[in-house]
């Protein structure tokens, strides 16, 4: 097989697919938050720990009630998307017509709390989760190994995002949650519960970080501090993508991550910068970002 700049082709498609790995995730949590904040305006800061509690969700079904990963596909988001509606009834919806910086300071708390918490009741070490029977071992391609988990990580990802920016996009429900954003008094003259679609559609943003929870939760270990490490990353993508665009943060997160590893194999010691600089860059040049609008 051929070389390149003296990389191996089972190296460099070996961090490709490391880096697509990446950007599933960057994707799906991207998304949630764009969701948040171009339909609530609400800067999520508590979407990290929302992504932690969704892997947890995804360990304790399977630890104390014995219920396995793909009916914890289904649970998980709906039980910490659940959390969410009470977080939006009790605390976010008394700040609609404020600051946003009020919103980020109370979900930077609330995530600080369910760390603590956590953290707490089951310690840092990580905690084990395995992969699905049905998704073990993988497929050699010749030039490289692919596990079948990691390929289903994409599919599963982009699938999800993809429903997500149709409904949104193309559906009258999703016509509805736009208008909502523009002149929420009008859509409620016709008869819309506004309120009602504001927390369900912050409880399917919620939802969304806690798939990828338990997408994550076989790949990485199970532990209080994996969405820590992940949200200011993911803040970055999103503000590369355009704070609230929808395909901005799938096209930006899946594209990021192959960057991401691609800067492993060729300059490894910008591998953790590179998003960053990315996003200075690109705030220098457009600073609405790639796909969102100037105010």
């Amino acid at each position: 097989m051929f070389e390149l700049l003296g990389i191996s082709p089972q190296v460099l498609f070996g961090q490709l697919l490391l880096g697509l790995i990446n950007g599933s995730f960057y994707a799906v949590l991207s998304l949630g938050l764009a969701v948040i904040f171009g339909l609530l305006n609400i800067i999520n800061f508590a979407h990290g720990a929302q992504y932690m509690m969704g892997a947890f969700v995804a360990w304790m079904l399977l630890q104390y009630a014995g219920i396995g990963y793909w009916w914890a596909l289904l649970i998980a988001p709906i039980v910490v998307g659940a959390t969410g509606v009470l977080i939006e009834r009790l605390f976010l919806s008394r700040l609609q017509n404020i600051d946003h910086l009020y919103g980020l300071l109370l979900t930077f708390g609330l995530a600080l709390i369910i760390q603590g918490v956590f953290r707490n009741q089951y310690g840092v070490s990580g905690l084990p989760y395995g992969i699905p029977a049905e998704l073990g071992g993988g497929r050699n391609l010749g030039f490289m190994f692919l596990p079948n988990y990691r390929a289903w990580v994409v599919l599963a990802s982009l699938a999800v995002c993809l429903v997500t920016w149709f409904v949104i996009e193309r559906t009258r429900l999703g016509a509805y949650l736009r208008a909502a954003t523009e002149n929420a008094t009008l859509v409620q003259a016709f008869g819309i519960n506004v309120p009602l679609l504001v927390t369900l559609t912050y409880g399917v943003g919620v939802g969304l970080a806690a798939f990828a929870g338990v997408l994550a939760a076989p790949i990485y270990s199970v532990n209080p501090n994996m969405g820590a490490d992940l949200i200011i990353v993911v803040f970055a993508v999103v503000v590369i993508g355009g704070m609230g665009s929808i395909m901005g943060s799938i096209v930006t997160g899946f594209s990021l991550g192959i960057i991401e590893g691609l800067t492993k194999v060729f300059y490894p010691e910008a591998s953790s910068t590179v998003i960053f600089i990315i996003m200075i860059l690109v705030l220098l040049v457009k600073p609405a970002g790639l796909f969102g609008r100037a105010a």
